[in-house]
């Protein structure tokens, strides 16, 4: 016997602690009970449905039938009248009458006043006293699967409109240099080439990372997680930043070397709001909150502009550009420094220069002006 007292409860925890609607589960279990029922007793082509009592935790169960339009032309050879029949479904089609599955439109009426095409007349179906062992187990089969069905259907719901976001986990474990986040409902996977290198995580410990991508796949919901995305960096901003957050001031590019540097161009939609001073924050504030997320890695903040050679020029900072040549044709530019400034343009094994071409999307050629320090002297 159903204790029904503790079956609320259980139906309450999993609405609470899974968010599963309540109703989802009962619809899960009606669904089933009329699946097993259909099994042990049913006829072929017939529709069974149940209704399950929370209240007496009693379950009824009734047929349903198909109100179909006229006989449109009698099916097969040598039938008797009445026996089958060529009849148009919901969708206009032809089908063959089965008078477990159909009732005629004229005899419906008979049944239930104003009755119209494809509308359902429901029979009452007399409980069997041997529905029992076999018919639960079927019916626990289905609703395993059902509320399985239902709680996945509520994690993607929930992380569906997080992807592209920021969500923040725990470290349930590492396997093979993988680590797996746990966001109480859902695990997520931060693979290795997804962390910053020369990071160290450990088990329990708290992290944001970002989802790039959820995946329902036949084996459960996949949470794809990084920490080496340019748009995390992006989002980060978004946080510390309130101007980024509404929108005043806009990240117009990105390039990242994870655990290294990264380059952000930025512009102001306000020319009352400074869009570097935005990022930077009071006394560099903002920025050093995101580098000390993303372990020690520096940030260069820059002005973004639409015209290329101002663009490239601040790209390259903190080195100072004499002079300039775009060519568009090969989408290329030729800059030129102080020879005291080339090392710093370029930067450590070219970081700087190739950090600032993938900002700008030119192709950057850097040259030294042949002036000595000597001789500027």
């Amino acid at each position: 016997m159903l204790d029904l007292k503790t079956f609320k409860s259980a139906l309450e925890q999993l609405e609470e602690e899974r968010k599963i609607p309540k109703e989802k589960i009962l619809d899960a279990i009606e669904q089933a009970m009329a699946a097993a029922y259909k099994k042990d007793y049913g006829k072929k082509g017939q529709i069974i449905r149940s209704k399950f009592d929370l209240e007496t935790g009693k379950a009824t169960f009734f047929q349903v039938k198909i109100v179909v339009d006229e006989t449109i032309a009698r099916v097969g050879e040598g039938k008797a009248d009445g026996e089958e029949y060529s009849v148009k479904n919901e969708n206009d089609e032809r089908v063959r009458f089965n008078e477990e599955h159909h009732i005629m439109l004229e005899d419906a009426k008979k049944i239930k006043r104003g009755v119209e095409l494809n509308d359902e007349i429901t029979f009452p179906l007399e409980p069997k006293e041997d529905y029992g062992r076999i018919a639960a187990q079927t019916a626990k089969q289905v609703i395993i699967q059902k509320i399985r069905e239902a709680e996945r259907t509520s994690i993607i719901d929930e992380y569906g409109t997080k992807e592209g976001e920021i969500v923040s986990g725990v470290v349930q474990k590492i396997e093979r240099g993988n680590v797996y986040i746990d966001f109480n409902r859902a695990t997520g996977i931060l693979p290795a080439e997804e962390q910053i290198p020369g990071e160290y995580l450990e088990r329990g410990q708290r992290i944001r990372t970002y989802l790039y991508q959820v995946e329902d796949t036949p084996r459960g919901i996949n949470l794809r997680l990084s920490r080496t995305h340019p748009k995390f960096v992006e989002k980060l901003f978004a946080v510390e930043a309130p101007e980024i957050a509404s929108g005043i001031v806009e990240i117009k590019a990105i390039a990242r070397e994870a655990g290294a540097r990264s380059k952000i161009a930025v512009y102001s939609n306000d020319e009352h709001i400074d869009p570097v001073g935005s990022c930077v924050g009071q006394k560099g504030t903002r920025v050093n909150t995101i580098t000390g997320e993303l372990g020690g890695e520096k940030i260069d903040i820059i002005p973004w502009s639409e015209n290329p050679k101002q663009f490239v020029s601040n790209s390259l900072s903190p080195a100072k550009v004499i002079s300039i040549e775009i060519d568009e044709r090969e989408h290329k530019a030729t800059v030129e420094v102080a020879d005291g400034q080339l090392s710093l343009a370029i930067g450590k094994s070219g970081q700087n220069v190739r950090l600032a071409a993938k900002l700008t999307g030119w192709r950057i050629d850097i040259k030294g002006d042949g002036v000595s320090e000597e001789n500027k002297k």
